[in-house]
């Protein structure tokens, strides 16, 4: 042991000692300010920590009884809490049964004897932390008759306690407490009804509410409905008492309630909501309590997963709700600062009523749906428009831009009536109108999509570029430029211009293009920074909407985006030249590379010299830049090889960013929110309190999508960067701070692969081979697998099941068995999971309040439910397809997996996969599968004729694939077979769009029989039955099939398809024509197949039963026939 290490034990020891000043002095520096003092107290706490816990729990535990000062007294109280907390260093086990027995006294004595609110709350921490740890196995069997007694003392003090630690104990082990459900009711009703002290009302109502959560059934929670007046009372009671502190901790702790069990509100909800409107409604209570309530309404909509539709039945509290917010949009004021748009403070003269008015129209509107918010918005927003208030006005038109996206379905309806509002509103004196009806464009553009466009371009262009000629108020002149960066206008009607153009297409756009780009190009010369930055963000999004059609103005643009991108160089103009930047890059994009090549030269050159130069930490320039690189790439192609070595030591940083985050205590003083950051994002979980800094995290997102940009578009040219960002990004598979780096961590993983395979193939792996490939592949493929097991959104399991799929076709044989074992495994529990979650919406459609909104939003989940299914179906055909009969045994245990999925209660798209992967089975093992025709082949025959055209198609491809595989198996089955193709074939819509794939497969099935049952058939009746369904022009793989099959027997001068005297040779020599004339109906090689049997008809048949079979097609046909013929 060395010197140091003895001096610190001789340290410890004497704290440790009988003397209690020496403690004390440690627990001092422990909260000390000098960073030397306290690193030097925490070295020896935890040296005590780890040689004698005893005398150190017992030391904390006396100190925390005797001392004198409030500060020790609270240390030791957090201290404990630390020790006794069940993890890593959990020191309860390792005390003797003296020292727990003495704690568990001292912790109760000091309850009682405390009288300090901040050190109780924080003992009442220390026991609830203890007690969750031994209470269940009842390690502390005084505690809860002591905590009963406390409730029913007459000491407030106590019962204030022992609520606070039913609170904590109801979060932590709820379990334990159920047993003693009887006497919490009561204990809880009585305080809440007479108890005359508000601290203790609500510690109850806290421990109420969490209680109520960790109940299990309905019913154990139903016995505390009679309690529900009471906890209502404690908040109306507040506020009458004029103790609004009080009032906004109930309501909090309602709001809590309101998110968790909803349904518990129920049956008492119309007197529930109708209190809280009260208090939402009463202008002389603070904003504050005001929004509060608020929230409560806004929660219990939100509930619908735990109570679908329960707030929907409400619509007189609904219109009451909404007439609230449209109150709250008023309030606002015309400051001077917003109308000179020096500044980018759009929200000049909003208030926070305003914003939680804003907010909360949105989030109603997305909660509850059109159905619900439409009629009421009908009903108040004309009298809005009408009145003579501009107030009123901007917030008809920001209330419908709030709600456009949870009612576009119902919008769309009336697009006529909700267009012409916003459409008036254009020409209105007040400029914040005008602005408010450019935004609601703008929003509707982005909700409402091609609808908008279709229907109302001729409107809407004239009057946003109309917009831009309003010189007097930059504000409005402008568009917004990326709506959800709020980064406005004279820049607003250039930002609407975005949004609309976003979504047009280049025929809609086109006829307004000479007008837009004139007005944006004299906005680009305003001495306005913000309409700069406006007109260029809509210059970028015109160009990338109008596409090949912009290269017309692209000499006249491109001199001012260079000057700009030169010339904005000092601080105050960076957001101008990332604008440049972004604009260049897509103009290059939409005007292609041969149009470009002359100035991306020099734009890469500015971008580089920018690349190598020192940016302040809040400079726009580095995420605009990464992306620019990106669109360059995509622009110049393999041309941009020369400049990854600039482009990618940035972009790898940027995508090696660690999180910036903070964690504290969720009760902690020092609040992370305090900062005034406003790119901090906090999240509470359990008892922590996590901030994450957004703008970190939006720069690694950005990389990170780019990697996968350089890697998608420049192949095996990305080959020497894959060593540094295969690693970069395989851990972020499983970044969960961030659903974007996430995708794009797996959208990168197959193209990596590609790239080192297409490398490897062409030579160009600077000496490696395909031992690399199937190292790459080890380990991205069991990483994916990984993550995927964790992934806890269905949309992104979705997009990993397919990034799998890719990799696996790539990877192919080099994915060993163990992998495959794995992914099997996963994919068990991937249907597994979601077919639980698919049992628990059908529950929640139980419910007594579900409604068609509901409805529609289950389907919607399902929806995406089933891609998830598709992915799976796709991952096992590949593997299917990769190792054949050697899959077999993995396959049968999927059987039981699978199996269901053929289910009549099952869903078209899942029965439609199940027969795929039969599908699958039958042809790429073909003699192997034999032994699952009996099992599969009744539900594949029952499939041809089911009533969606997806699954007749998958189920008649499958006949045809066990007819030609299923030898003397399949004969029993040919003559149901034939009539099952033949309902298929006869039905009279057979032809139409949505049947056609269906139609054609079952041709191409019948001609299999044809060819490999033809002794089981009336091939007399059947071939040419076949023939007259020919050709087939709507599947055009299986139309290559059919024909080449059709050639093969014509050149075989196959008798039934002749027929007697050859009298089908007409018919047959009309196909080989419509095939000829058509496109993409059968390979180059049967094509000439056709060619040369027609030539040889020609030689052989009298020339009056050639021109007389000629003489029946179609003259475009009869000409083309002559032209093969005589060439």
């Amino acid at each position: 042991m060395d010197e140091s290490t003895q001096f610190q034990q001789s340290q410890v020891a004497a704290i440790l000692a009988g003397d209690p000043s020496q403690f004390e002095i440690l627990i001092s520096s422990l909260m000390s300010s000098s960073n030397e003092t306290r690193s030097q107290a925490e070295l020896l706490f935890n040296l005590a920590k780890q040689h004698d816990p005893n005398s150190l729990s017992l030391k904390l535990a006396h100190l925390l009884q005797l001392s004198p000062h409030l500060d020790a007294r609270a240390m030791s109280a957090v201290l404990l809490r630390k020790l006794l907390t069940r993890d890593d260093s959990y020191l309860w086990p390792r005390l003797s049964l003296q020292t727990q027995s003495s704690l568990k006294s001292i912790l109760l004595a000091c309850l009682q004897q405390e009288s300090v609110k901040s050190i109780t709350k924080k003992l009442c921490d220390t026991v609830s932390e203890l007690a969750s740890g031994i209470l269940p196995d009842n390690g502390w069997p005084d505690l809860l008759p002591f905590m009963f007694q406390c409730v029913t003392s007459d000491s407030v003090k106590l019962q204030e306690s022992a609520f606070l630690i039913f609170a904590q104990l109801s979060q932590y082990i709820g379990e334990s407490l159920v047993p003693y459900i009887k006497e919490l009711h009561g204990v809880f009703l009585h305080c809440l009804g007479s108890s005359t002290n508000f601290d203790v009302r609500i510690a109850a109502l806290n421990a109420v509410i969490n209680f109520i959560q960790c109940l299990n059934n309905s019913s154990e929670r139903d016995r505390f409905q009679d309690l529900l007046p009471s906890m209502i009372r404690t908040l109306t009671e507040a506020l009458n008492n004029g103790n609004e502190a009080t009032a906004q901790e109930a309501l909090e702790l309602l709001i809590e309630l309101a998110g968790a069990e909803p349904r518990f509100l129920r049956r008492q909800l119309v007197d529930v909501v109708g209190s809280m409107l009260q208090i939402a409604e009463a202008e002389s209570l603070e904003e504050g309590t005001r929004h509060l309530a608020i929230e409560f309404v806004i929660t219990l909509a939100e509930a619908r997963e735990r109570a679908p539709g329960m707030m929907r039945k409400l619509p007189q509290f609904i219109s009451r709700l909404f007439t609230i917010l449209m109150g709250m949009l008023l309030d606002i004021e015309d400051d001077p600062e917003w109308h000179s748009a020096e500044n980018e403070d759009e929200d000049a003269g909003e208030t926070s009523n305003y914003s939680m008015g804003q907010e909360c129209l949105d989030r109603l509107a997305i909660s509850l749906g059109g159905n619900t918010i439409v009629p009421v918005a009908s009903e108040q927003l004309p009298a809005y428009l009408a009145a003579p208030e501009w107030q009123k006005h901007h917030a008809a038109l920001i209330a419908l831009a709030q709600i456009a996206e949870g009612c576009s379905k119902v919008m769309l309806k009336n697009l006529e009536q909700v267009v012409t509002m916003v459409l008036n509103s254009f020409y209105d004196p007040h400029p914040r109108v005008r602005w408010a009806a450019i935004n609601a464009i703008g929003q509707l553009s982005t909700d409402l999509g091609s609808d908008l466009q279709n229907q109302y371009h001729q409107r809407v262009l004239p009057a946003l570029a109309a917009a831009m000629d309003d010189f007097q108020n930059p504000r409005v002149q402008v568009v917004l430029v990326v709506i959800d960066l709020a980064a406005f206008s004279m820049a607003h009607a250039a930002s609407a211009v975005l949004n609309f153009s976003e979504n047009c297409t280049p025929e809609i756009l086109t006829p307004y293009l000479d007008g837009v780009v004139s007005k944006l190009l004299v906005l680009l010369q305003n001495g306005k920074q913000m309409v700069q930055e406006g007109a260029l963000t809509a210059l970028a999004s015109v160009a990338d909407s109008s596409q090949e059609h912009f290269q017309k103005y692209y000499d006249a643009v491109m001199p001012y985006l260079k000057t700009i991108l030169v010339n904005a160089n000092d601080k105050a103009n960076c957001m101008l030249r990332a604008k440049s930047m972004e604009c260049i890059s897509l103009v290059g994009m939409a005007v292609g590379k041969d149009k470009f090549r002359d100035d991306a030269k020099q734009v890469m050159d500015v971008l580089m010299s920018l690349q190598g130069s020192q940016m302040e930490s809040d400079d726009p320039t580095t995420s605009y830049m990464l992306q620019a690189w990106a669109r360059l790439c995509k622009c110049l192609g393999q041309d941009f090889l020369p400049y990854m070595s600039v482009v990618m030591p940035p972009l790898l940083q940027s995508a090696q960013l660690k999180p910036d985050v903070t964690i504290t205590s969720a009760d902690s003083d020092n609040d992370i929110d305090d900062t005034d950051d406003e790119s901090m994002e906090t999240i509470t979980l359990g008892d922590k309190r996590i901030g994450i800094k957004t703008s970190v995290l939006e720069e690694k997102a950005t990389a990170c999508n780019m990697l996968c940009c350089y890697a998608d578009e420049l192949k095996e040219g990305f080959f020497p960067w894959i060593d540094q960002v295969a690693p970069t990004l395989v851990p972020l598979l499983k970044f969960y701070f961030h659903e974007e780096v996430r995708k794009a961590a797996v959208s990168a993983m197959p193209e990596l692969l590609r790239s080192a395979k297409l490398a490897v193939e062409k030579g160009l792996a600077q000496g490696r081979n395909e031992s690399y490939i199937k190292q790459l592949s080890d380990y991205i493929i069991p990483a994916l697998v990984e993550a995927l097991h964790k992934e806890p959104d269905t949309e992104i399991c979705a997009s990993m099941l397919d990034a799998l799929n890719e990799c696996l076709q790539i990877s192919g044989t080099f994915v060993d068995e163990n992998q495959v074992r794995s992914i099997v495994d996963e994919i068990k529990l991937v249907i597994t999971a979601s077919s639980s979650r698919k049992r628990e919406r059908a529950e929640r459609a139980k419910v007594e309040d579900f409604d068609a909104e509901e409805s529609e939003l289950i389907k919607e989940e399902n929806e995406q439910e089933e891609d998830v299914f598709d992915q799976v179906g796709e991952i096992l055909g590949t593997l299917i397809k990769t190792f054949k009969a050697s899959f077999l045994p993995l396959f049968e245990e999927l059987s039981s997996y699978l199996t269901p999925m053929w289910g009549k209660d099952k869903t078209a798209e899942e029965r439609r996969i199940a027969i795929c992967i039969f599908d699958d089975v039958a042809e790429q093992c073909r003699e192997a599968a034999l032994k699952y025709y009996d099992t599969y082949l009744p539900f594949l025959l029952e499939a041809c004729n089911d009533e969606n055209s997806d699954v007749r198609q998958a189920a008649v491809y499958g006949l045809g694939v066990c007819a030609e595989f299923g030898g003397s198996v399949f004969k029993s089955l040919v003559r149901e077979a034939l009539s099952r193709l033949n309902v298929v074939i006869r039905h009279p819509n057979a032809k139409q769009a949505d049947n056609v794939m269906a139609y054609d497969n079952a041709v191409s099935a019948l001609g299999k029989i044809c060819q490999f049952h033809r002794d089981s058939i009336d091939s007399a009746q059947v071939v040419p039955a076949w023939l007259n369904c020919l050709p087939i022009t709507g599947d055009l793989i299986e139309a290559k099939v059919v024909h080449e099959q059709l050639c093969s027997m014509v050149e075989r001068s196959d008798v039934e398809l002749l027929g007697p005297n050859n009298q089908y040779l007409p018919k047959i020599v009309s196909v080989f024509a419509e095939v000829l004339c058509g496109k993409d109906l059968a390979t180059e090689q049967t094509l000439s197949r056709m060619v040369n049997l027609l030539r040889h008809l020609q030689q052989t048949l009298p020339p009056a039963t050639l021109a007389s079979t000629l003489s029946l097609l179609h003259p475009q046909q009869q000409l083309a026939l002559q032209s093969i013929l005589s060439s």
